[in-house]
């Protein structure tokens, strides 16, 4: 939310008030900002004249700031500190900067994480930090440029990129199978177990096997790690995307339904912000990810 520019003074008068609050002197001030000392007062006079507050006590020829003062000028403070850094760090790196970029825990782990490297190196004027995040944000009110969503594509006040579908594949412990193989009247009497930002996911991957009522509801798991490792300890079934149980198919820890077909039931996207278009370290990982487009559909 855009805040009304009359609440924005200038940037001069807070720079003689910020100079003035710190040093503890309109002479030193002046020195500083190479201007008249008349020009700094003037300044910091116009400046509470638009706050309609005092922010000096003057005593005899001295400023000395008042509680108020005080605490407005460690603001003022931090934030012309930040202009400077960021100023600094464009001029040093145009090309580059800070993702803070918001990943799904899954996702991040087994997908991202093992090729970022290749990411710095082909970028090593941008800085990226993760965050994990498993719901939607309001990106105004949070510190991210970016972030990997699953769902639809409907994220206010963003423009996306589409990675891939998630597409998911029923697996098992083989000790709940007694040996045998995994058959959809099995997986209709054991626990089913589901992420809570996949309700429904059963009833749908059921319907799609031309089933109804066949829910068992089992544990509810808020990330895939965690209901995956569940499953391989025989806690029920488990509906879970390829990419996360290559290894464990693999080894025959879990099994799944011969002859079945993975099924979407929703899909991963690149999120940001429409005013973080060309923001160089989001064009650079969003020309950067979208070159695994195809790997990521297979």
């Amino acid at each position: 939310m855009l805040i009304s520019r009359r609440f924005l003074p200038p940037l001069p008068w807070l720079s003689a008030f910020e100079s003035v609050a710190r040093l503890g002197s309109v002479t030193e001030a002046a020195a500083e900002l190479d201007l008249t000392q008349g020009a700094v007062s003037r300044q910091i006079q116009k400046l509470e004249e638009l706050l309609e507050l005092q922010l000096f006590h003057r005593e005899r020829r001295k400023l000395v700031v008042t509680p108020a003062g005080r605490t407005y000028a460690s603001q003022i403070q931090a934030s012309i500190s930040a202009i400077a850094n960021a100023t600094l760090a464009l001029k040093s790196n145009p090309d580059g900067g800070l993702l803070e970029l918001a990943i799904l825990p899954a996702f991040g782990t087994h997908w991202l994480a093992p090729r970022l490297p290749a990411f710095l190196a082909k970028h090593p004027g941008v800085t990226i930090n993760l965050a994990t995040r498993i719901v939607p944000f309001d990106f105004g009110h949070a510190n991210f440029h970016a972030a990997i969503h699953y769902g639809k594509d409907d994220w206010p006040g963003t423009h996306s990129l589409k990675l891939m579908e998630e597409e998911v594949l029923p697996v098992i412990s083989p000790d709940l199978c007694e040996g045998g193989d995994l058959t959809l009247q099995r997986l209709t009497q054991v626990p089913q177990m589901q992420l809570a930002t996949r309700a429904g996911g059963w009833k749908l991957w059921f319907e799609r096997q031309g089933l109804e009522d066949a829910l068992a509801p089992g544990i509810e798991f808020d990330q895939f790690a965690t209901m995956l490792k569940a499953a391989v300890f025989g806690a029920g079934a488990a509906l879970m995307p390829r990419y996360l149980v290559e290894n464990e198919l693999a080894d025959g820890s879990l099994i799944t339904l011969k002859g079945a077909e993975m099924t979407g039931i929703g899909a991963y996207y690149l999120v940001w912000p429409e005013s973080l278009d060309d923001h160089p370290p989001v064009v650079a990982f969003r020309h950067w990810i979208s070159s695994f487009i195809d790997e990521l559909a297979h």
